[in-house]
């Protein structure tokens, strides 16, 4: 019987990164998957299978969030990871780097409400059939947090409409029915955006921490769905 290898990761962290650690337990200790920490100034992945740029505050967020790690020597080696094919996922910051390097489009704008948001929410999966997402079924709705300042996703008309045409939406917010809705919108995204991914679907970014909760211990599993599809290819 041939028992399954799990992909490696890479995790990258940056100065001011501050959820790579729960990254990388999750992977390593929850999932059971190898996983490696890589350096922001580093220049080689090391033969990863698979990339997770982490939430946090990268160099402070000065500038603008995510522009400056932009320019980090790993990123140039990400982009060409991710344009060969290479799986790689952005969470928080980690999305807000993907926009920034041009791996995804639109941007991350100040939430419409001004303030920082930490609080549980409900995202409807709206595809499937990407990496990060082929072990849960399309309309699942799960509870995820979320720990943002700048999470109001924005792009121009043609892009959403590109986006909306092919899609490029992941994930959705939502009310706990499922109802994508006003209401259930915590920070204005435009289409209740909460993740979307590059067109060959290799590339996903999503501003909820999906690493928060993915241990029966802290109440909710639901964020360890994400991790297992990467490991089910």
């Amino acid at each position: 019987m041939t028992v399954a290898t799990k992909p490696l990761f890479g995790v990258v962290i940056f100065p001011g990164s501050n959820c790579e650690r729960d990254t990388v337990h999750v992977i390593k200790n929850v999932i059971g998957a190898p996983v490696r920490e890589i350096w922001h100034k580093d220049s080689s992945l090391d033969g990863v299978d698979a990339v997770v740029l982490p939430g946090g505050f990268s160099y402070g967020d000065y500038l603008r969030c995510g522009a400056i790690a932009r320019f980090s020597p790993i990123i140039e080696t990400v982009i060409e990871f991710a344009r060969s094919g290479g799986i790689v996922i952005g969470i928080c910051n980690g999305f807000q780097i993907l926009l920034e390097s041009g791996l995804l489009p639109g941007a991350l704008i100040g939430n419409a409400s001004r303030k920082f948001i930490c609080r549980n929410v409900y995202v409807r999966v709206e595809r499937n059939n990407i990496p990060a997402t082929d072990g849960i079924e399309k309309g699942e709705i799960l509870e995820i947090p979320i720990a943002h300042h700048d999470g109001n996703y924005i792009c121009d008309a043609k892009t959403m409409a590109e986006l909306e045409a092919n899609g490029r939406i992941v994930l959705r917010y939502c009310d706990e029915n499922g109802d994508v809705t006003p209401a259930s919108n915590p920070n204005g995204s435009m289409g209740n955006i909460a993740g979307i991914c590059n067109a060959e679907g290799n590339v996903f970014g999503l501003m909820p921490h999906p690493e928060r909760c993915a241990e029966t211990l802290l109440g909710n599993t639901d964020g360890r769905r994400f991790f297992e599809s990467l490991c089910s290819r």
